[in-house]
């Protein structure tokens, strides 16, 4: 039996009621907000009522609740849509390439200048950081929630808090936090939050989302496909039609609907304490085998996300082991250079990302092999070929 524990990257499998939604969705609805027969109006319903139950999720207003393609085209929007040429943009150097990159976009054309905060590891150092790095043209503060590799929470409502009070625009990437952490737009204070539907929220692939306070102005990133009602040349002027091009995800949002209404019956703190249990079941097992480095600090807040290396083998070598024994990992750099060369790990790390199906008895039969992987790496034959090579 395969077991999945790269979760981090998509939640796999899906609730039961997330599969009925999606294959429900498929027969029962057309096109959103394209026309006024039956078939478009009770489209339309099902994303409305997909909206309404993300803005209440997160505690965001539904007009003001923005779907989109990814966590990536999210970040994306309010990146390229909040900066303006002169600006300068503040992020963290534990951040996705999906908030690296447009950054860098924008930097290389000139049109913005950056500065990159330095997360301490305990976050005690973080905030006072951040303060020697603002600037008179500061218009943005770009941070996750939870790195992605280690799974380290940043202090995001302090950041959120400091940032309010300076009216610099705070951007966080929810990606590996949404559904674990108990999030809000309002109480959290931050401008803009990105997440995809796909990983915490247990949604299908293809789903994401951004929900703003509307204290910044989001420019379009794309034009065409809304406002069909109108002859102008110009994007709508409301939202969340201003920011949504073309036909939406409509099974996406159809799944989103069932995935959210299970996450809620799961609690998110059941799901933090159930996943988090797991985590800690796997370290306490890595720490009795001294050729395994795990990436974590204690009395340090973390998502339940474990990156590890393991001496004489590179994290492709190990997940490729790990695949033939039936379990399922990450290995390489997660879409996050910055973070692996923070940790000096610069062929990257495997990571153990569980989900609320994943159970105590397999995390131990993973540690159990790699207990067996470290021995198999140990043995006389293998530092023999290993010394072969090395002679080649």
């Amino acid at each position: 039996m395969t077991v999945n524990f790269d979760n981090a990257a998509t939640t796999y499998p899906k609730p039961p009621e997330v599969r009925r939604a999606v294959a429900d969705a498929v027969v029962r609805y057309g096109n959103a907000g394209r026309g006024g027969h039956v078939i478009a109006e009770r489209t339309s319903e099902l994303v409305y009522h997909a909206r309404e139950t993300v803005a209440e999720f997160f505690d965001a207003k539904v007009e003001n609740t923005i779907f989109t393609l990814n966590c990536t085209h999210a970040l994306n929007v309010a990146i390229q849509g909040i900066l303006k040429s002169g600006d300068h943009v503040i992020f963290s150097d534990l951040e996705h390439n999906s908030v690296y990159r447009p950054i860098m976009a924008l930097a290389r054309a000139g049109k913005v200048t950056y500065s990159m905060l330095e997360v301490s590891a305990d976050n005690s150092e973080t905030l006072r950081r951040l303060a020697g790095l603002v600037r008179p043209n500061t218009k943005a503060v770009v941070c996750t929630i939870a790195s992605n590799v280690t799974g380290q929470i940043l202090p995001y409502r302090e950041i959120a808090q400091f940032c309010r009070s300076r009216n610099i625009c705070m951007i966080a990437d929810g990606a590996q936090a949404c559904g674990i952490l108990p999030l809000s737009l309002e109480r959290d204070g931050m401008h803009i939050l990105c997440t995809a539907g796909h990983k915490g929220l247990y949604g299908s692939t293809g789903t994401g989302i951004l929900m703003t306070d509307c204290t910044f102005p989001i420019q379009p990133l794309m034009q065409g496909g809304t406002g069909s009602a109108s002859r102008s040349p110009e994007q709508p002027d409301f939202l969340p039609d201003r920011l949504e091009c073309g036909t939406l995800n409509v099974i996406g949002a159809a799944s989103l609907c069932a995935g959210i209404d299970f996450v809620r019956r799961q609690t998110v703190a059941g799901l933090y304490r159930h996943e988090s249990h797991l985590c800690q079941l796997l370290c306490d097992a890595l720490a009795e085998i001294p050729e395994i480095t795990v990436y974590r600090q204690p009395d340090v807040a973390y998502v339940p996300i474990v990156s590890f290396t393991v001496a004489g083998a590179s994290p492709e070598e190990t997940a490729d082991y790990l695949n033939r024994q039936g379990f399922c990992l990450r290995a390489g750099l997660h879409c996050a250079p910055l973070a692996h060369e923070k940790l000096g790990t610069k062929d990257g790390t495997v990571r153990f990302a569980p989900s609320v199906f994943s159970r105590a008895s397999d995390t131990l039969r993973l540690a159990a092999n790699l207990k067996n992987y470290v021995n198999i790496l140990k043995s006389p034959e293998n530092l023999l070929k290993n010394s072969g090579d090395m002679l080649q």
